[in-house]
């Protein structure tokens, strides 16, 4: 999507172990989610919705001749999660949508310009599994588990993959949507001792190529490779706060086979806190920043709220 001069245009307390649904919501492709291999009751759903402001500054490639670029973002997001039981494991599924309005400001050649954007972001469906820990069970069951485990690790696999289902102009530079598939394989660590729960996860980014970027070009980029690492503590049933930070690197893009050399160096770090409003709902608060390390790429930040309930 091209900018265009100003000029011419323009938990929740679910049971007494739970924990609050996390909705990832900063406007770019790394993310920082804590409490994605928690332990949680078979056959239940799982719903949140939740809205984030962002801000920050955008620096493109010297090659588009724009400076000075900043970027206001509104999110509201959707998510639901189904647990149930294969393999005599733990699993779920997730499925997230976001709808986005945004405005990116800065100088074109020189120029005062500003360009608008406002529609859906891509749908992201996760598949998870707990391959270690965390046994598949229901109601009295499960409380009972909870209830007499106070030390324990869990280790989870998932894929997530992000659909191009978001607003695309092939005729744009900076769009809400991808128009290419994202998978990404991710592999997690949490232990729990006491009120303390301590996660790892490390991940990969892995495109498609998008055949319609910008006027018919070919946007190819390498993997994008993360690690996050969260601390959470529990004052008490659906009372909690955590903190957390991650690195993303590599993701260098190519445009018709030629190198853009753009490899991705990011940092991001979070702070959030879990409110119960009953036995079934519960809100969330947090802070999630990201700062590039490179010449190009994004320094953000995002202030989010979210509810979640469960049946």
């Amino acid at each position: 999507m091209q900018l265009q001069p100003k000029t011419s245009h323009h938990f929740f307390r679910l049971t007494p172990w739970l924990i609050a649904i996390f909705l990832a919501l900063p406007c770019t492709a790394q993310e920082l989610e804590p409490r994605r291999w928690s332990h949680l009751p078979m056959d239940m759903n799982f719903a949140g919705a939740g809205y984030a402001y962002t801000t920050g500054d955008i620096a493109f490639n010297p090659l588009l001749l724009i400076e000075d670029g900043e970027l206001t973002m509104q999110t509201f997001a959707a998510k639901y999660i189904r647990t149930f039981e294969v393999f005599d494991k733990s699993a779920r599924f997730d499925i997230a949508q976001a709808y986005q309005s945004g405005k990116w400001t800065g100088l074109l050649d020189g120029v005062p310009a500003s360009a608008e954007r406002n529609g859906l972001r891509d749908t992201v469906v996760r598949l998870a599994i707990n391959l270690f820990g965390g046994p598949p069970l229901k109601g009295k069951e499960f409380a009972e588990y909870r209830a007499n485990t106070t030390c324990e690790t869990i280790v989870g696999l998932g894929l997530a993959v992000q659909i191009p289902t978001g607003s695309y102009y092939k005729d744009k530079l900076i769009n809400l949507g991808n128009n290419r598939f994202t998978f990404h394989p991710q592999l997690g660590i949490v232990h729990n001792r006491g009120k303390w729960s301590m996660e790892l996860t490390t991940s990969a980014w892995i495109f498609t190529d998008n055949d319609s970027f910008r006027n018919g070009n070919r946007l190819e980029q390498d993997p994008l490779l993360t690690a996050q690492a969260h601390v959470n503590y529990t004052f008490r049933p659906g009372l909690w706060i955590g903190t957390g930070i991650g690195y993303g690197f590599n993701g260098e893009s190519a445009v018709n086979g030629s190198a853009s050399n753009d490899p991705k160096s990011n940092l991001v770090w979070a702070i959030s806190a879990g409110l119960p409003i009953n036995r079934q709902l519960g809100v969330k608060i947090g802070y999630i920043g990201l700062r590039t390390k490179k010449e190009t790429g994004a320094d953000l930040d995002t202030f989010s709220i979210g509810i979640s309930a469960l049946w």
